[in-house]
């Protein structure tokens, strides 16, 4: 696990598993072999497999310890979901997610809140686990923060073969677990969100900050470091493509040479850095590794 501070805050990267997640023009229809050529040398090996040539995609979780709560920021996988439209993921056993907690010296009682910044299948997973045939709160004592309109979106398309929404989201929901926010809602002065639409319709990043420490946490509003020299190559499964790559930009911009600690979901570990200038796109230098996209 990599283990950091944000100020006071103490945070580390939980991962569940590591992913090859396809070839990159599958999910990402700008991002076909020719125009991916001139950034093969240093997407290779980190971000993509030489071999297969799939992308390689961590699921995390970020563990923040505050002065005054422990955190949650997105959920991972979980065990026994119903999700047919990712093979990969239906029906999985056996995540150690919760034993990689407890190695951290968390149990899943002491959670105080966890946070989503979406709800899609490998972020809002360990949200619930199955209990005596029953889908129940996995942090029994936490407060679930959800953006309403995040929340408004998943309800209004569930019902299809995959349940997210009825199996991870729910369930919280029905235990009077759940806390239901605007977009920028602040938790307290060390944390808040930060509204980043276009993946879904109520995405959002998390800002954290301690004794003048900044941080971020990008959720999916980007997904590989590909996107970095192009942030308007947006996958086929946003929400709003054109809206994706617009937040990305800004979002990019905003962060671009700042002493602002970026913490992906989904980039190679360690996943986290900060996010550089190069021309008329972005690079992104790994923090505590030799490791550069650029």
């Amino acid at each position: 696990m990599t283990t950091f501070a944000i100020g006071d805050i103490e945070v580390q990267a939980v991962v569940e598993r590591i992913d090859l997640a396809g070839l990159p023009h599958r999910d990402f229809p700008d991002a076909v072999p020719e125009a991916l050529a001139p950034y093969r040398a240093w997407l290779e090996p980190a971000a993509i497999c030489p071999r297969s040539g799939e992308l390689i995609m961590p699921v995390q979780t970020y563990l923040v310890r505050t002065g005054h709560h422990t955190i949650l920021l997105d959920t991972c996988i979980g065990n026994h979901k119903t999700i047919p439209s990712t093979p990969d993921a239906h029906m999985c056993e056996g995540s150690p997610l919760l034993l990689k907690l407890a190695a951290a010296g968390v149990q899943a009682e002491e959670v105080d809140f966890v946070m989503c910044s979406h709800m899609h299948y490998d972020h809002v997973g360990w949200n619930t686990k199955l209990l005596d045939g029953r889908w129940v709160p996995t942090f029994p004592n936490a407060k679930y923060v959800f953006a309403r309109a995040e929340l408004d979106a998943a309800a209004a398309e569930a019902g299809g073969e995959d349940k997210v929404y009825e199996e991870s989201v729910l369930p919280v929901i029905e235990a009077g677990q759940a806390v239901i926010v605007e977009m920028d809602h602040q938790l307290d002065d060390n944390i808040w969100l930060e509204p980043t639409p276009g993946h879904t319709a109520g995405h959002v990043a998390f800002r954290l900050r301690s004794n003048g420490a900044d941080g971020v946490m990008t959720g999916d509003l980007i997904h590989c470091p590909m996107q970095l020299p192009h942030p308007e190559w947006s996958p086929s499964f946003d929400y709003d493509p054109a809206m994706g790559g617009v937040t990305r930009r800004s979002f990019l911009d905003t962060y671009c040479e700042r002493d602002v600690l970026v913490m992906t979901q989904h980039f190679p570990l360690p996943s986290i850095g900060h996010i550089t200038g190069r021309g008329d796109g972005f690079g992104f230098r790994y923090a505590g590794s030799d490791l550069v996209h650029n």
